[in-house]
């Protein structure tokens, strides 16, 4: 039996999120993994040789955004991050940049050209409403589209679809689709957080855990702008507001991979220094399942595993949909709405090639719309120490389709890598699958997401089923900062 200011359930990134952020507002936080590691999906581990992450990751809003904030505030040390690069289309004629701005897409031959001019419309319609307040999260681009357009087009704006919110172009909203493009991009600065957070001490000086020890990349930019080296004016231009800023990018923006980067060393870089920063005040204890969330008249005391640990606040970061199996009494209506929240399955095929492959010549991730669409990165262009000399390592994203078998969907995933690269099949070397459910909750129309509060006091909810901004560690990291403003506003954080 053990006392506690904080129990953590979950030791995901956002689990250790919540145990670094409150760790460092004087808790005394456990944190309970039902695993044998830390890190849920934000992870690598090796794989004949090659470093390979739980799925391929771009991380989002890395200049101005909530992970930003976070590392600022809380983080004693810092991950490296490369420039992210370009996004790209392939096709079997073809190799081409996605279009970041109305001239490029007008002139983005891939599709037919009534098509171009009509999605270009389309999009410039949707930006205009998204600025002047309209909500766009109910609308579906399958509606805000003529359904005249050819079938290469309609599999174009579905395999997008598909990777921003795991369902079809159906089920994905307007919304969704302009904020994952980043013409529409959200922002957190410190103003912000302070009013959200409440102010602390000046934020600490972070430190580089990698940066000494590896060779640089050539693409540094991403990493100075981090730093803060780079001129003021790029912070500046990018926190302030601009009511017509989204439409201004569409019109001339070159850049549609915006702030994003990779963590030089891959996802344990960003766990690393997640675990490096904690304190001696946290105490992390795998393969210890919380079976039961204890309660008293309303309120949250404890939890249990094989034996009892209390704790006056508790902050779940399992899955929400799996909340009622360890909260008895729950209201009907929240459990109903917990059991709205929509998931999806992503298979990862990670190839280790025996040479550096020309066709994987670039910076950034392509995306192949045809029949099976995958989404590819080839993450040792980053570092190339993830892979063995003189080899490369490609990861290879596609979404499960729930009505078809695992095997079925994989040999339908290589049988699209090979299509599309059919000189590839003779350099593999390695091969290797992973099969994860990459957010806890896909953003989807009807979709529900959880509140951070509960209906039992003082027991909170955090992870990516608790915010649809965004993906993966950024969203959990969006998540993190509206937990700390709950907590504030209870009064349970300082």
């Amino acid at each position: 039996m053990g006392t506690y200011d904080v129990i953590v359930v979950g030791a995901g990134i956002s689990g250790l999120l919540a145990a670094l952020t409150l760790s460092k507002h004087g808790k005394k936080v456990l944190v309970l993994e039902k695993s044998e590691h830390v890190g849920g999906n934000c992870n690598s581990y090796m794989v004949d040789g090659f470093q390979v992450d739980t799925g391929a990751h771009a991380i989002t809003h890395l200049l101005v955004g909530p992970l930003k904030r976070l590392m600022d505030n809380y983080f004693d040390y810092m991950p490296v991050f490369e420039d992210y690069g370009n996004y790209y289309i392939r096709t079997e004629d073809t190799f081409r940049k996605v279009p970041s701005n109305l001239k490029e897409f007008v002139t983005f031959d891939i599709l037919p050209k009534k098509d171009r001019l009509v999605l270009s419309q389309a999009i410039t319609k949707a930006l205009t409403l998204s600025t002047f307040g309209m909500d766009l999260s109910k609308q579906s681009v399958y509606d805000s589209l003529p359904h005249t357009l050819s079938n290469d087009t309609c599999d174009f704006v579905n395999a997008i679809s598909y990777f921003l919110s795991g369902k079809s172009m159906k089920e994905t909203s307007v919304h969704r689709m302009l904020t994952g493009s980043s013409f529409v991009r959200d922002s957190i600065t410190q103003e912000q957080f302070e009013s959200i957070v409440g102010s602390r001490e000046t934020p600490q000086h972070t430190e580089s855990i990698l940066q000494s020890i590896l060779r640089s990349n050539h693409r540094t930019s991403l990493g100075l702008k981090l730093s803060g080296i780079l001129e003021s004016s790029i912070l500046i231009k990018n926190t302030v507001p601009n009511p017509l800023a989204s439409i201004s990018r569409f019109a001339i923006s070159s850049n549609t991979a915006h702030a994003q980067g990779y963590p030089r060393k891959g996802l344990k870089a960003v766990l690393n220094a997640v675990l490096y920063s904690l304190p001696e005040t946290v105490e992390i204890r795998t393969q210890c399942e919380v079976k039961r969330i204890l309660t008293n008249e309303g309120k949250v005391i404890g939890v249990e595993t094989d034996q009892a640990y209390y704790a006056d606040l508790v902050i779940y970061t399992g899955f929400a949909k799996n909340l009622p199996d360890i909260v008895e009494e729950l209201p009907v209506s929240y459990v109903a709405d917990l059991g709205d929240i929509v998931q999806t399955k992503s298979l990862t095929v990670w190839l280790g090639l025996d040479r550096k492959m020309d066709e994987f010549n670039y910076i950034g991730s392509e995306i192949w719309f045809k029949e099976t669409p995958y989404w590819a990165m080839p993450i040792s262009n980053y570092d190339p120490s993830l892979a063995p000399n003189g080899k490369q390592l490609v990861g290879f994203v596609f979404v499960m389709d729930g009505n078809k078998s695992e095997g079925s969907v994989i040999k339908n995933a290589y049988d699209a890598i090979y299509h599309a690269l059919p000189s590839l099949e003779r350099h593999v070397g390695m091969q290797h699958e992973q099969v994860t459910i990459p957010e806890k909750a896909a953003v989807t129309i009807n979709g529900k997401f959880a509140d951070i509060r509960t209906p039992v006091k003082n027991l909170y909810l955090a992870g990516t089923d608790t915010d649809n901004r965004s993906m993966g560690i950024t969203r959990a990291s969006y998540s993190i900062i509206e937990m700390l403003g709950a907590l504030n506003e209870d009064g349970n954080l300082y």
